[in-house]
């Protein structure tokens, strides 16, 4: 194993041993390079004054050479903001800004310990990282059985893990903590465990309230008090983006500093929250009690972004910082969250006004940009296909019942004759499935 490597494991397991063995074999071997081209392009960039012949871009008239026709649309950048390479953590003032951001939004983080974010290619690269870092073959990663389709195939396909899943809702509809408590303590026997908190949820748009947000901290501390080392994952894709009677902070505030086998992992960015999905532009943050850990974890992040995308896109990163920066910032997402807004309290309106019959069920929603039907009798698939080849209209089939509709991309006036639809289409199958 590399000596870096080594010494990075021998910080992590002096400063809390449990996280030591939180780690995948990747994870342990990973390692930053000291002495590589980047630490050697970054000490020149300070020091070489006259020439800097180290890192791999061209400059002309001491600017990062480019091509007139790109920097005509992006004329209001300085071609250094653009061209040159960000630094695999990421462009430094958008990490102190993004963490200031989460400071503000997350009251819960005062007097905690954590780290500055480090940028991500948005949140799948995020998660990713985590996967590498922490799962091997045969680790349980915990999700509710509602849940995003890539978490299989970061942490199940890409690094063996063992998918355990939990049903997202109790008997009163609410989120089912005892059935997390009950997925995190059958994993004794490993000593282990991987949850991923998905909140505002994808498919369901769910948050739970403060009383539910207690009930899930409180599950994650009975199996830390159990001996079982818990990586804890707030994937925070949606955030902020709460409309009625949930938690409008992560929970990663509430878990920062809960246990020492609690290692605490955001994964968050401006993906969805700032309506830039094509900019790929996210974060990773931990939460541990020492500067030491904070640092060797960080390196090791550091050390597997370098293996596999070197650095996010530097443009992104500029535009996301010059948004955060804008005075006019806040007022605009004020502007676009009472759309969301609406668009939700739409939804549900027309689903509680009974026209619909009993057709569908659907399952809670408060946040986010989704919501599912239960399909009452009929397959979702079949429905699926209905309403896209007789209709024109696409939804998401989950399982045999369950039809997600994203609410974020339809106009709030046309969300009517959109759910209409969705009756409409239902009975067609219905009609045909009884001969």
């Amino acid at each position: 194993m590399n000596p870096l490597a080594q010494q990075l494991n021998a910080t992590i397991e002096r400063e809390n041993g449990h996280v030591i063995q939180m780690l995948s074999s990747l994870g342990k071997a990973i390692y930053y390079p000291k002495d590589g081209i980047l630490s050697q392009s970054a000490e020149a960039k300070a020091k070489a004054k006259k020439y800097n012949a180290t890192i791999g871009i061209a400059i002309e008239n001491g600017q990062p050479m480019h091509l007139k026709v790109i920097q005509d649309t992006l004329s209001a950048y300085n071609p250094k903001d653009l061209y040159e390479y960000a630094p695999p953590g990421g462009k430094p003032e958008l990490r102190a800004a993004w963490r200031a951001k989460m400071v503000k939004e997350n009251p819960s983080l005062a007097n905690k310990a954590y780290g500055n974010p480090v940028v991500t290619n948005a949140l799948t690269h995020g998660l990713s990282i985590v996967a590498d870092l922490f799962a091997d073959a045969g680790d349980a990663v915990i999700i509710p059985n509602k849940n995003w389709e890539n978490y299989e195939l970061t942490f199940g396909v890409r690094r063996g893990a063992e998918i355990v899943e939990y049903p997202l809702y109790n008997a009163e509809n609410r989120f089912n903590s005892q059935g997390l408590r009950e997925a995190l303590l059958a994993q004794q026997s490993k000593g282990k465990a991987i949850v991923v908190l998905n909140f505002p949820n994808n498919p369901t748009g769910y948050t739970p309230d403060a009383q539910e947000g207690v009930e899930i901290v409180a599950a994650l501390k009975d199996a830390a008090d159990a001996g079982i080392n818990v990586v804890a994952v707030t994937d925070d894709a949606y955030f902020g983006l709460f409309f009625e009677g949930s938690l409008h902070e992560s929970l990663f505030g509430q878990l920062a500093g809960l246990h020492p086998r609690i290692l605490p992992v955001k994964v968050d960015g401006a993906t969805k929250e700032e309506y830039v999905w094509g900019f790929r532009v996210g974060f990773i943050t931990y939460a541990a009690g020492s500067d030491a850990m904070l640092s060797a974890l960080e390196q090791k992040t550091l050390g597997i972004i370098r293996a596999t995308i070197s650095s996010g896109p530097h443009p992104s990163q500029t535009f996301v910082l010059k948004a955060l920066q804008s005075p006019e910032f806040e007022d605009q997402k004020d502007e676009k969250f009472a759309i969301m807004k609406g668009r939700a309290n739409k939804v549900k309106s027309l689903l509680d006004s009974g026209r619909y019959g009993d057709v569908w069920s659907y399952y809670p929603f408060n946040s986010g940009y989704f919501m599912c039907l239960k399909l009452n009798g009929v397959d979702a698939e079949t429905v699926r296909t209905r309403l896209l080849d007789e209709y024109a209209i696409g939804t998401i089939a989950l399982g045999e019942t369950d039809l997600r509709v994203a609410f974020s991309c339809i106009e709030e006036e046309n969300l009517e004759e959109l759910f209409d639809t969705i009756y409409k289409a239902v009975q067609d199958v219905a009609v045909a499935s009884r001969g």
